[in-house]
């Protein structure tokens, strides 16, 4: 069924949803101009104000959030078009369950992007997510690029919100947009140029702004428990390590990446906060990168990467960062010159990264760029040793964002006494010593019991170990290797 055929058939269990940005812009003159034809071609001509007016029920969703500029343009344009306009205050959720209660509504009309964080997984007619109210999500513009909108906009000379002309190319709530940094253009006598003089597309969404807790404080070592400031010293950078492979969770292979990399990550400094192993699904992947990008400094993110189908790991990257799969022209050529043309599809699919948050890291030792994506790093290593090399290539890259922290001091006491008869003390320790990390470890059950002491003060360390030392005289020896 024609888009025409959709839209004017069942005319009254159809309804448009219009923001008053630039793509449903395009969408209602779309649907303006479906309407014309349909007219025109149901016999007995077309009446002038035909051409103006368009009678498609247009949901608008008032916020307290939204730009003054975008609410005047919004009631600017359905005035001047004619559109019945239904207004609606609550949360999209629950207005269109409302909506849909007092209306019956088949389709809606919606003017997403490939582009857009919701956009995900979506077609040009997509039902509604699970335990949403059912309807078609009809989206006519979803393949147009940003440069396809702003062509339509200026060729068709058609007004839009004042506000892309002052330097925004993305407009959401007034406490998360601003105008895009890549337009601003002092020589002008201008803060901001125009949006559609953004050269590159995939940098649209560059304005869009997030509220995040802050890390004031970082830390290096576990407070055991205990608020003493004294642990929250900014002494270290903290990194979180993401395994893709249900191989490994099928027991299949073993993970030697996840270990291999906290040594690394230790020795210059940096904490590891988490290690996580999960399986070759998009969801999953954005779940954990989603958690581990908030809260930690950097995201190390390992295998999911290849033609296969199981190679997900970039669309989960993507979903997490509410991005869409680009192609990118460097990396594809640098893969065309490593494969030549042994790929499938139309074009090389190795190539698509997260559209406007790639970083590519080179290096001479590097037969592909490594791909970073805001603070994760994927690796493509698929053994300890291609591990070791890419290492050393992040650490020589300055673009990579790894610095060199203060590095970690430890020391390693060897008991045969019993955890019980030391747990009092090593409690006590604990609390006093709260800048230091205190654990221990056996190798086997009957063997002997290690203490481990680390921190970034060598002084502390050797007084929280000479204090366990003396309250045991004899009992403990310091070993080189905790293993």
């Amino acid at each position: 069924m024609s888009f025409s055929e959709i839209l004017f058939s069942r005319f009254e269990e159809v309804a448009f949803s219009f923001n008053g940005g630039k793509d449903s812009t395009v969408l209602l003159h779309l649907l303006r101009a479906g309407y014309y034809l349909h007219k025109s071609s149901s016999g007995g001509g077309v009446e002038t104000n035909t051409v103006q007016n368009c009678p498609v029920r247009t949901i608008y969703f008032e916020s307290p959030c939204a730009f003054p500029e975008i609410n005047s343009f919004t009631y600017e344009t359905v005035s001047t078009y004619g559109l019945p306009l239904e207004i609606i205050k609550s949360d999209f959720k629950s207005g269109l369950e409302g909506l849909l209660k007092e209306r019956p509504t088949k389709a809606i009309f919606i003017g997403t992007r490939i582009g857009d964080p919701n956009a995900v997984g979506q077609e040009q007619f997509s039902p509604s997510s699970p335990g949403w109210p059912p309807f078609m999500r009809v989206n006519p513009i979803l393949d147009w690029s940003y440069r396809d909108v702003w062509s339509f906009l200026l060729t068709c000379k058609v007004k839009y919100c004042s506000l892309y002309d002052q330097g925004y190319t993305s407009i959401g709530s007034i406490y998360d947009t601003v105008p895009n940094s890549l337009l601003s253009d002092s020589s002008t006598g201008k803060s901001f140029r125009p949006a559609y003089m953004l050269s590159d597309g995939r940098l649209e969404r560059a304005g869009r702004t997030k509220k995040t807790c802050h890390k004031t404080d970082i830390t290096s070592v576990s407070s055991n428990g205990t608020n003493n400031t004294e642990a929250k010293k900014p002494i270290s950078l903290s990194a979180s390590i993401i395994v893709v492979g249900e191989e490994i969770l099928f027991g299949t292979v073993e993970d030697k990446f996840g270990a291999a990399l906290c040594k690394k990550l230790h020795a210059i400094g940096w904490r590891v906060s988490h290690v996580a192993v999960v399986c070759n699904e998009i969801d999953s992947v954005a779940e954990e990168v989603e958690r581990c990008k908030s809260t930690d400094d950097m995201v190390f993110l390992f295998g999911g990467l290849g033609p296969l189908h199981s190679d997900i790991s970039l669309a989960g990257v993507a979903k997490a960062f509410g991005v869409r799969l680009a192609p990118d022209e460097e990396f594809e050529e640098y893969l065309s010159q490593l494969i030549g043309d042994n790929y499938t599809g139309d074009r090389n699919e190795m190539a698509l990264l997260p559209e406007g948050i790639t970083e590519l890291l080179h290096h001479k030792m590097l037969p592909l760029p490594l791909i970073k994506c805001k603070n994760v790093i994927i690796l493509a290593a698929t053994n300890v040793d291609e591990l070791e090399m890419e290492w050393g290539c992040l650490l020589d890259t300055q673009e990579s964002g790894l610095v060199m922290a203060k590095a970690f001091v430890s020391k390693h006491l060897s008991t045969s006494l019993l955890d019980v008869k030391i747990a009092p003390v090593v409690a006590q320790l604990c609390i006093e010593f709260s800048d230091v990390y205190i654990g221990s470890h056996r190798i086997s059950r009957s063997g002997p019991l290690v203490v481990n002491f680390i921190g970034k003060d060598s002084q502390r360390v050797d007084a929280a170990a000479e204090k366990l030392t003396s309250s045991f005289e004899g009992q403990f020896s310091q070993v080189d290797n905790c293993k």
